[in-house]
């Protein structure tokens, strides 16, 4: 246990009946664990399980193409402009309290979703689903922290919690394709429900934590410089595809957002009670891992929008035979995650699992890149999708574990909450830049190619595959630049040799 978290155990008060004592861990922590992860699969699978109901819903709520990217855009907007705020309010009220809302507030904002009768209601739904999501990613990642402190217990529950974040996506495309095609499109928000209520109940029953830090105070002036320009660049980015990156309001919105955050570095330099406490990031293990997410998150993020349009548009295939496409993939992360690094970690250097998971990822897209009209899933997608899954798996939980690593207590939320920033901007970026990339080269190809009339279909299908492919290259290249960051800036010692 790290000398942070020992000496935050030894300030609390004597613990209640019901909990653990201090130094004992907790006999029921692994159901914990449970409830944490159903929280987290809940939060990671509702940023894709949309996307194959979108048609439906377009449909049958009379959206126009230009405003049905809001059903995406709004939630990934709150949640990623939101999260810092969310890890300091789990910080200031306690993590299990903050835990418990956002579950609540999360099943709420899916009832209405789920019962949207406009446009505009599933829109201001999914917005509320991000807030609510932003107070429980990081109140359940530092739970985790908290919880797991042992080395090779952290490192099986950090397995699975990693698993849980690289599959998420995947699974939510699987059970998106499943929900739409057997009951109706709402029941991708309706979904929440019933696994929330199991995490409500699971929480109060099994979930322990220490009282809220009061001498941590909500940095406003820090809320409303860091959220906004987080808030600007992701609606800039999401902007930018249906308007053009040169739009005069795509450019003011990264700039301002830039201009923001700038101010926001800045004035944390100063608050006596920092939203973003910069020795965070000072720490180079922390700082690597952050940008390896974000990098790895692009290109993955990316692929999950390219793989669902190819294969249902070129392919043909049906929502629910596309979900099940996605499943190798998942079942990679997962076995690299859980078997490979869950066991590793505590005896290798977290960048010799991170860096080989970056170039094993790179090279299943490099594989994608390759992929034509008539390519078939088992000869190009299938080997591509086991490859990156497993480098994925390798990757994200060594990145959890060693960001949240030896923390002080009243830095886990917002520690945690920087991971989760960390993957839900670098999701939304990576989307908006490489569907930007592969609309362009799509427009030039066909507009180049585009010779007999009579063969429009084909040189059309022919252009998005192209423009798909064509974009892939910089996921390529998003991933191969995480592995350059984590073998420079990681160089955490394996855990067992720390404790």
């Amino acid at each position: 246990m790290s000398d942070s978290i020992s000496v935050g155990a030894n300030r609390t008060a004597p613990a209640s009946p019901a909990a653990p004592a201090a130094d004992a861990p907790d006999p029921r922590r692994w159901w914990g664990l449970v409830v944490i992860a159903l929280a987290q699969l809940m939060v990671v699978l509702d940023a894709t399980i949309v996307n194959i109901a979108l048609p439906s819903a377009q449909t049958a709520l009379g959206m126009s193409d230009a405003n049905r990217q809001w059903v995406i855009t709004s939630y990934t907007l709150a949640f990623g402009g939101l999260l810092l705020l969310g890890g300091r309010v789990a910080d200031l009220v306690g993590r299990k309290r903050t835990f418990i809302i956002g579950l609540i507030g999360f099943a709420l904002a899916s009832a209405l979703g789920g019962a949207a009768q406009s446009s505009g209601m599933l829109f201001g739904a999914r917005a509320l689903q991000g807030v609510f999501g932003a107070l429980l990613a990081p109140s359940a990642l530092s739970l985790m922290t908290t919880t797991f402190t042992d080395p090779r217990e952290r490192g099986k529950a950090f397995g699975i919690y990693g698993a849980l974040a690289g599959a998420g996506g995947a699974v939510g495309l699987l059970l998106g394709g499943v929900l739409t095609s057997y009951l109706n499109w709402r029941w991708c928000l309706y979904v929440n429900i019933p696994i929330a209520i199991v995490a409500v109940i699971g929480a109060v029953i099994l979930l322990h934590d220490r009282a809220g830090h009061k001498d941590i105070k909500l940095d406003v002036p820090g809320v409303i410089l860091g959220c906004g320009g987080l808030v600007a660049i992701v609606y800039g980015f999401s902007e930018a595809e249906p308007r053009g990156w040169g739009d005069s309001m795509v450019v003011s919105l990264l700039a301002g957002g830039a201009v923001l955050l700038l101010a926001f570095v800045f004035w944390q330099t100063r608050a006596k009670s920092p939203l973003l406490p910069l020795r965070i990031l000072k720490d180079r293990n922390r700082a690597g891992c952050f940008l390896t997410m974000g990098l790895a998150t692009i290109g993955m993020f990316g692929l999950f929008l390219f793989m669902t349009y190819y294969l249902q548009g070129i392919l043909g295939y049906s929502p629910v035979r596309t979900g099940l496409a996605f499943l190798p993939m998942s079942v990679a992360i997962i076995i690299g995650s859980t078997q490979i690094s869950a066991r590793l970690l505590p005896k290798v250097p977290a960048r010799a699992l991170m860096v080989p998971g970056m170039v094993l990822a790179a090279g299943g897209l490099l594989i994608l890149t390759q992929l034509g009209v008539d390519s078939s899933y088992v000869s190009h997608v299938l080997p591509a999708e086991l490859i990156l899954g497993l480098g994925m798996g390798l990757t994200f939980m060594p990145v959890f574990s060693t960001a949240t690593s030896g923390i002080r207590p009243q830095d886990a939320g917002v520690t945690s909450a920087m991971v989760n920033t960390s993957q839900q901007v670098g999701g939304s970026l990576g989307t908006a830049l490489l569907n930007t990339i592969a609309t362009s080269a799509t427009g030039s190809y066909i507009a180049t190619h585009m010779t007999d009339p009579s063969k429009k279909d084909q040189v059309v299908a022919a252009g998005i595959v192209h423009g798909y492919t064509h974009a892939i290259w910089y996921a390529v290249g998003a991933m191969l630049l995480a592995g350059v960051c984590a073998a420079v800036l990681v160089n955490a010692k394996p855990q067992a040799a720390r404790h």
